[in-house]
């Protein structure tokens, strides 16, 4: 089974800007690494497509919430009452919580015992489709550290973010060999396979 990993990226290497709030989910400055998706969707419909296709996804708790803490059980994530994953979505966090289901197939589930059970998890349910570590950068990381991630596709945006929550930082040792690249507008989408 593959382990993918789709992370929108500014040129210096930013998955997110500083600063995450309501107002900001990706921190401040960052909305500008996705413009490809909304501001030309259709040009980029096969990405678009490939990032929503996996059977399960793993994502560290800020990228479901701005909260920090306690969980304050009224947030039930940034999407909606139907999130665009359509599949088990395992968060990873230090707080307990029971599964929150949503519409369209998604369900949350709260995994407080490490990325290993996360991951443990998001393959029996994903069944002989992939699994997509969604994010957000220290999620990553994490599994890219652990060997865990097969093929790591990055969505680069023209844009300078100077300041915020780096990709690929402390990954040293991180062998990467290129696939494929293709550039439009507002991105160049670029697939790596990560040396094991």
């Amino acid at each position: 089974m593959t382990v993918t990993c789709d992370m929108g990226v500014s040129t210096d290497g930013y998955a997110a800007g500083p600063n995450q709030s309501l107002e900001h989910p990706l921190g401040e400055g960052a909305d500008r690494l996705h413009r490809w998706m909304f501001e030309r969707a259709d040009e980029n419909s096969a990405e678009i497509a490939a990032i929503v296709e996996a059977g399960a996804y793993i994502m560290g708790r800020n990228m479901f919430t701005p909260g920090r803490g306690e969980w304050d059980y009224e947030w039930r994530g940034w999407w909606g009452d139907d999130p665009p994953y359509h599949a088990p979505v395992f968060v990873l966090t230090h707080y307990p919580r029971a599964p929150l289901a949503m519409e369209g197939g998604t369900t949350f589930t709260f995994v407080t015992d490490g990325v290993e059970s996360a991951m443990e998890q998001a393959r029996a349910a994903a069944g002989e489709k992939t699994v997509s570590i969604a994010g957000g950068a220290s999620t990553v990381r994490q599994y890219l550290a652990a060997g865990l991630i097969d093929e790591l596709r990055l969505h680069i945006a023209p844009v300078v973010q100077v300041t915020g929550e780096p990709l690929l930082a402390g990954l040293d040792d991180l062998k990467l060999h290129q696939v494929s690249s293709v550039e439009r507008e507002f991105v160049t989408h670029v697939t790596y396979r990560v040396v094991h």
